[in-house]
This record gives structure tokens, C-alpha cells and sequence, in this order.
């Protein structure tokens, strides 16, 4: 594919405050009724097209699976201890929901388990790590604010859960996604990690958190 000319800081900006601000307040007071999971791919398809028509972009980005390996301990020990912590939490704070997603509906828990990394998060990874770095870099040459504002972005979209609850969750997340992101170059160990911390936000009973609210 021709690589197109880049766009200037304003068609930049516009575009961001677009898909990052408007986007999100859109599907939170719902002007127009539209699923957000569709939505969630039409924009990662979009993002695709603007990735491999980019000049400086690397496809393998996108994936680099063999990146993993190198940060697999890391990924794993930071996951149990944060696991732990969420469990804990339930657990004293609010028992009546640990695990009850896996009672109440164990078959539809486990084709989440299996749907949720394919449907959801790798397209989140798309759009909040490999296309916001590698389009809004321009905006944020300097690396560290560029991982804050992938992961404010990132947050930010989950006003349409309305709750507290996932606003702060997905802004820490968002930080350790889009930091793994860069440490690594590779969107599946990055797309891995935020698989892990989700799929276990819907096992321990917090996933009412992460869906309520958008339908």
C-alpha cells in the first residue's frame, strides 16, 4: 500500500478529540442507538487502514508474539499480586459478588473467556496502543506522556459503563497496557496482559462493572 502524506497537528487533533472525546460521550447520553461492540470494530478497522497506510509503521507491531517470552515473568507476577488484591477486596468488601458470575452462568462465563480476548481486546489494543502511538506521536513526542494519554484515552472511553468503578480501574490499566506496549513493540503480550486483568475482573465478580451500562 502508498504511504500518505501525514496529516498536519490539526487534522491530528480533530481526529483525537473525534474518536477519543466525542466518541465516547456520544455512546454514554446515546443520541443514536448503536451497539458499542460493532462500533468498537468499525473503529479498529479504521485504525488498521490508517496503520498500513502509514509510511514509518511497522505490521509487526500488530502482533510480535515472540516478545512475550522475554517479559512473561514480569507480566505474571505483577497480574497475581494486582489478582490478589482485587480478590481480597471482594472478598471483605463486597462478598456477595466473588465468583458469581462463574455460579451463576458457568457456560456463558467460559465463551467469555474464550470471545472476550478475540471481540474486545485486541481491538482496544489496535485502537489504544498501536494506532494512538503511532498516530498521535507527533502530538506527544515525548514517550512517557505519550503512555498517559493512550491510557486517559483509554479510560476515558469507559464512560459508557457509568461508574466510577471502571473510570479507575481502566486509567492504572491503561498505564501498565500502553507501557507494556512500548517496553515491548509487540500489541499481543501487551493485548495478553489486559486479557489477563479482564477476563479475571469478570471471574472474581466485578465484570457487572465492565458492560452494565453500555447496552
Amino acid at each position: 500500500m502508498a504511504p500518505e502524506a501525514a496529516p498536519s497537528h490539526w487534522t491530528l487533533i480533530a481526529e483525537l478529540v473525534l474518536f477519543f472525546v466525542v466518541l465516547p460521550l456520544a455512546f454514554r447520553f446515546k443520541p443514536f442507538p448503536f451497539p458499542p461492540i460493532p462500533a468498537l470494530w468499525l473503529l479498529a478497522g479504521y485504525c488498521l487502514y490508517r496503520l498500513f497506510h502509514a509510511a514509518a509503521f511497522d505490521p509487526k507491531l500488530l502482533w510480535n508474539g515472540q516478545a512475550f517470552a522475554g517479559a512473561a515473568i514480569q507480566v505474571l507476577l505483577i497480574f497475581t499480586v494486582v489478582a490478589v488484591m482485587v480478590a481480597a477486596a471482594v472478598y471483605f468488601l463486597a462478598p456477595h459478588l466473588l465468583f458469581n458470575f462463574v455460579k451463576r452462568a458457568p457456560a456463558f462465563w467460559a465463551l467469555v473467556m474464550v470471545l472476550y480476548p478475540v471481540l474486545s481486546v485486541y481491538p482496544q489494543g489496535i485502537i489504544y496502543r498501536a494506532f494512538f502511538f503511532e498516530r498521535y506521536r507527533p502530538l506527544f513526542p515525548n514517550s512517557s506522556l505519550l503512555i498517559v494519554m493512550s491510557a486517559v484515552a483509554f479510560s476515558f472511553a469507559h464512560i459508557v459503563f457509568r461508574n466510577p468503578i471502571a473510570l479507575i480501574f481502566t486509567l492504572f490499566g491503561g498505564l501498565l497496557f500502553a507501557w507494556r506496549y512500548a517496553e515491548t513493540a509487540s500489541l499481543f503480550t501487551s493485548s495478553l496482559e489486559h486479557a489477563l486483568y479482564g477476563c479475571w475482573m469478570f471471574t472474581i465478580g466485578l465484570g457487572q462493572y465492565f458492560y452494565r451500562g453500555a447496552r
